[in-house]
This record gives C-alpha cells, structure tokens and sequence, in this order.
C-alpha cells in the first residue's frame, strides 16, 4: 500500500481532480477572469506531469501503478482541454478528433502489452508532444487582450499542428517497437 501513495502518484491523482474544475470553468462565460483562472488551472495541472514523472525518476520510486496512470491522466487532461476548446472557436474539432483518437488508440496498443505482462512507460517523442500539446492548449486557453502579445491563439494552433504530427509519428513508433507483442497475440490466438 505504501508503494501506491508516492508523491508522483499523488500529483496523478491531483490532475484527474482538475478535470471537473476545468469543465467547469470551460462551461462559464470566458470573461478575461475566467479566462485567466481556466488557464491558471490547466497550466497548473500540466505542471503536476512536469513534477511527477521528474520526481519519480530521479528518486527511483516509479510504480506500475504510476506508469499506467499518469499517461492516462495526460490524456484525459489534454481531451478534455482540446474538447472545451472546440465551442470557442479556438481550435478546429478535426485536429482534437485526430489527436484524442491517436491517444486511444495507443491506451488499448498498451493494454496488451499490459495484458502479456509488458509495461510500456512513455516515450521520449510522446513526452515533447505533450509539451507541444500543453504549451499549445495553454496559449489557446489564455484570453486575448491581457498581454500585448498579437497571434496569441494562432501559435497555439500552430504548436497544436506540430504536436499532431508528433503524436502520429510516435504513434507509428509505439506500433513499431510493440509489433513482437502483436505478433506473438496472433500466434496464439490463431
């Protein structure tokens, strides 16, 4: 039980309890205060990924348990955001389709490899698409006219674009080097 409540585990946990709270504050009218507690809220939440995965490395206290759910916790964040964003005109629904699709494809693409005993932790190019994908949402999310920063929301969409590319490539990748699991299903299932 002690293995369960590490501080990574913990902070996982922190990030699937602000998904209500962004819902929420999503459902509100976006007045710059809203606006600015949404994304104080999600930038926050994509913080707790940063600490976790880090503070879980370098004190060598990563669980399985951890593996599993922080990138779940990731994607639920990140669907979450990209969906609320879509009746704000912020962000096109074919690129959240693509990207949300990507993310479950690649959950079941770890069930099994769960299911034949194989943890696959994330990777290097999902962890920078994530970072695209949160720096991204988080320009998208913040409200125009607080900073004199001009083509705030389209380099959000830009870096948006970039982390759909990402998420394709390292898609094929995880098929790539999982592709002896799939294999070895269909040998014994055939």
């Amino acid at each position: 039980m002690d293995q369960l409540v590490t501080l990574p585990n913990i902070l996982t946990g922190l990030r699937f309890a602000m998904i209500p709270v962004l819902i929420l504050l999503f459902s509100i009218e976006q007045t710059v205060v809203i606006g600015l507690a949404t994304f104080f809220v999600f930038v926050f939440a994509a913080l707790t990924d940063l600490v976790d995965g880090y503070y879980a490395r370098k004190y060598q206290i990563e669980t399985t348990l951890g593996k599993l759910m922080d990138p779940l916790a990731d994607k639920v964040l990140v669907a979450t955001a990209l969906i609320m964003l879509i009746p704000l005109g912020r962000i096109p629904a074919w690129v959240c389709l693509l990207i949300i699709c990507r993310e479950i494809i690649i959950t079941g693409v770890r069930g099994l490899a769960a299911s034949t005993g194989v943890v696959v932790a994330a990777g290097q190019m999902g962890k920078i698409k994530s970072n695209f994908q949160y720096f991204g949402i988080s320009f998208l999310v913040f409200p125009l006219g607080v900073l004199p920063v001009p083509y705030l929301h389209q380099i959000g969409q830009l870096l948006l674009y970039i982390s759909l590319v990402m998420a394709i490539w390292s898609g094929i990748d995880y098929f790539y080097n999982l592709r002896h699991i799939f294999q070895e299903t269909a040998k014994t299932e055939g």
